[in-house]
C-alpha cells in the first residue's frame, strides 16, 4: 500500500496544490492516514541511572503499536520529559522508537519545541535524519510571542524539512494561545497539516476546522469525544498508554454513527482520564505501566513519583474504568 504524501509544495509560495475535486473532509482524510489517527504521546523510560533507556524505548514503543491499539506515537513532548533530555538524547529516542515501528507500518512523530525557532529547527532535522515521519511542533513557550511570530516560528520549522508538520495548541502551558487567523495563515504552507488541540475551546477550534483545511487531533483526553463530534479525526492521546484499544473502539463507534454506543464508551473512560491528570501525566504514565507489569521507569526532575496517597487515587480510577483487572484491582486494595 502506497503511503500517503503531503500536498506538493510550490516554491516561493506557501500554497498547496489542490484539485478543485477533492472536497475538504477527503482532504482531511488523507492527512489522517499520513499520522494515523490514534496515537500515544509516549513517556520516556529512563534506567535507574537516570539515563534514557533505548531497550525498553523500543519495547515500549512496540507494545504501544501492537495491533488493535495505536497508529502512531508521539515522542519527545511533554509527557516524554522533553523539557529534560538533550538534542542526542531525543535524537536517540526517536531512532529506537523508530526501529520498534518499522516493522508494524505505524507512525512516528517527533515533538521539536522549544523556546526558539534555532532550537526547534535543529531539532526538526535530527528528527528527519533519525527516522521520525513527522513534525510536532508547540508554540515556544515562556518568550510568548505576537501571532506574527508564532506564525514565522511555524513557516520556518516546516521549511526546515520535507516531514509534515502537526501543530499543538495549548496555551495554559505555553502562556499563548494560536488565534484561528493564525491557523488560517499557516495553513497555507504544504506541509502544515494538522492540529494536536489542548486549548479547551470548542467554539474557537470549529471555526478553524470550517475554514481550513487542517486536520484536528484531541490533545486533551477528556474532550476526545467531543472534539470528535465537530470534526477532529483522532487523538494525541496520554491514556492510550493504558486503553489504546478503547480509544480505537471509540473512535470506531463514532466514524460508525453509533452515538449511544459512543457516549456510553466516553463516560466509562472518565476516571481513567481523571486519574492520569491528578498529577503530571508523565509520573501517572510510569506508575501505571509499572502496576501493570511494566520495568519500573524514573523521572527526572523537577517530575518526582506520585505520592503514596496520589498513587493509591491513580490505581483506584484505574480499576474503577476496569483496567488492568485483577492485578489493579489488587493493588489498589478494592
Amino acid at each position: 500500500m502506497t503511503t500517503p504524501q503531503p500536498p506538493r509544495y510550490i516554491p516561493g509560495t506557501y500554497l498547496w496544490r489542490k484539485t478543485v475535486s477533492q472536497s475538504k473532509q477527503d482532504r482531511t482524510e488523507s492527512v489522517a492516514a499520513i499520522f494515523g489517527r490514534v496515537l500515544t504521546a509516549m513517556v520516556t523510560p529512563f534506567d535507574g541511572d537516570n539515563a534514557v533507556d533505548l531497550v525498553e524505548t523500543e519495547n515500549l514503543a512496540g507494545l504501544l503499536t501492537r495491533t488493535g491499539w495505536n497508529d502512531g506515537l508521539v515522542v519527545n513532548g511533554t509527557n516524554g520529559e522533553s523539557i529534560s533530555t538533550n538534542d542526542e538524547e531525543k535524537a536517540l529516542v526517536v531512532a529506537a522508537a523508530k526501529r520498534a515501528l518499522g516493522s508494524n507500518g505505524a507512525k512516528l512523530i517527533a515533538g521539536v519545541g522549544s523556546g526558539d525557532t534555532r532550537s526547534s529547527i535543529k531539532l526538526a532535522r535530527e528528527a528527519a535524519s533519525a527516522g521520525a515521519d513527522g513534525l510536532l511542533v508547540v508554540a515556544p513557550y515562556y518568550s510568548r510571542p505576537t501571532q506574527a511570530g508564532l506564525l514565522n516560528h511555524f513557516m520556518e520549522i516546516a521549511d526546515s524539512t520535507e516531514l509534515p508538520v502537526m501543530l499543538y495548541d495549548i496555551p495554559q502551558r505555553t502562556g499563548v494561545r494560536i488565534e484561528p487567523e493564525t491557523f488560517a495563515q499557516a495553513a497555507e504552507h504544504p506541509r502544515i497539516l494538522a492540529v494536536k488541540d489542548a486549548k479547551g475551546d470548542l467554539e474557537s477550534s470549529s471555526w478553524v476546522m470550517r475554514e481550513t483545511d487542517l486536520a484536528y487531533y484531541s490533545g486533551d483526553d477528556a474532550l476526545n469525544l467531543p472534539l470528535l463530534s465537530i470534526g477532529a479525526v483522532g487523538f494525541v492521546s496520554v491514556v492510550g498508554h493504558v486503553v489504546g484499544d478503547r480509544l480505537r473502539l471509540l473512535l470506531e463507534l463514532h466514524r460508525s454513527g453509533r452515538a449511544a454506543e459512543a457516549m456510553a464508551l466516553h463516560r466509562e473512560l472518565l476516571p481513567v482520564y481523571r486519574g492520569m491528570f491528578r498529577a503530571p501525566a508523565a509520573a501517572s504514565v510510569k506508575t501505571a505501566l509499572a502496576v501493570l507489569g511494566h520495568p519500573l521507569s524514573s523521572l527526572r526532575s523537577p517530575m518526582v513519583r506520585l505520592s503514596p496517597e496520589q498513587e493509591t487515587c491513580l490505581l483506584a480510577d484505574l480499576a474503577l474504568a476496569g483496567v488492568g483487572r485483577p492485578r489493579l484491582i489488587k493493588a489498589a486494595g478494592l
